[in-house]
C-alpha cells in the first residue's frame, strides 16, 4: 500500500511526533507507515485522515496485488 503521509505532513508543517501525538501512536508507527513497512488499522487510517481533513483513499492508495 502507497502513501502520500510525508507530503500531507508537510502541507501541515507538522512532525512525526506532533502527528503521532494526535492520533495517540509511537513517532515510530508514523514512521513505519511512511516507510511503507507498516499498513495501518482501519481506526488509525481514519483518525490520520480528519487530521489532514480528506478521505483515507486520499491519503492511502492500494497496489495491485494488495
Amino acid at each position: 500500500m502507497k502513501n502520500t503521509l510525508k507530503v500531507e505532513r508537510a502541507k501541515l508543517n507538522i512532525t512525526q511526533q506532533e502527528l503521532a501525538d494526535k492520533v495517540g501512536v509511537s513517532r515510530q508507527t508514523i514512521n513505519s507507515i511512511e516507510s511503507e513497512k507498516y499498513v495501518p488499522s482501519t481506526l488509525l487510517a481514519i483518525k490520520i485522515s480528519e487530521i489532514f481533513k480528506t478521505t483515507v483513499n486520499e491519503i492511502f492508495k492500494l497496489e495491485n496485488g494488495d
